[in-house]
């Protein structure tokens, strides 16, 4: 998404939001304003569970020393999908990847398909080694898909500011979807009184610890 620096020249800059969450969980959206590894390091500090992603780089040297660093396998098949919709005839060669690799020429997208799958072999059998570990990181793909469609509608950020404030809102509003609580019906009953909260108490006002007591 685009954030409107206050900078005087009136310029936007291209901005993310890194999603954080864990099935049957909540979901957290961090906002920041590039893609560089600072923005997850920071975020995951010493984290020692299982993160999945998929290849993307910046989550290399990333959490504490015994985190675990699975890969997603829906974007490992997601390039062989891309590489068949630019060339159909690659359809045989996509059947043992191994021969892919070496009967395509090194830059078609059928040869970086192939090699996209060996190189992260070993983060993409973790699920061998977790059984609680998902196959692939749909969902949280899934719960990127309305903002990208309202990125259309919103235009930009009004100040960089702003970004961690909408980060919030939709980390409320996203893990009530997962938690398949009304997001309405929690923030009727959270926000009232909220700021005559003291902070100590917060964690109970969650929509995980909202949705537990609400069973």
């Amino acid at each position: 998404m685009d954030v409107q620096l206050r900078d005087g020249k009136g310029q936007n800059h291209q901005a993310y939001l890194w999603q954080y969450g864990s099935p049957g969980g909540g979901a957290v959206f961090d906002f920041q304003l590039g893609r560089a590894r600072e923005g997850p390091k920071r975020f995951l500090g010493n984290f020692e569970g299982i993160l999945q992603t998929d290849g993307y780089a910046a989550f290399e040297q990333v959490g504490g020393p015994k985190m675990v660093h699975a890969v997603c396998w829906a974007h490992a098949r997601r390039k062989f999908i891309d590489a068949l919709k630019l060339n159909p005839a690659d359809k045989a060669a996509s059947r043992a990847w191994s021969r892919a690799w070496t009967s395509s020429l090194p830059s078609s997208a059928l040869a970086k398909a192939a090699k996209y799958t060996p190189a992260f072999w070993k983060k993409l059998a973790r699920f061998l080694e977790y059984p609680e570990l998902e196959l692939s990181n749909n969902l949280a793909e899934n719960s990127m898909r309305p903002i990208a469609l309202g990125r259309k509608n919103w235009i930009h950020v009004g100040s960089e500011k702003a970004g961690p404030r909408v980060a919030a809102i939709l980390s409320v509003v996203e893990s009530c979807r997962r938690l398949k609580i009304s997001a309405r019906d929690y923030l009727a009953a959270v926000l009232p009184g909220l700021a005559d909260t003291s902070i100590q108490w917060l964690a109970d006002l969650t929509p995980a610890a909202w949705a537990a007591r609400a069973r």
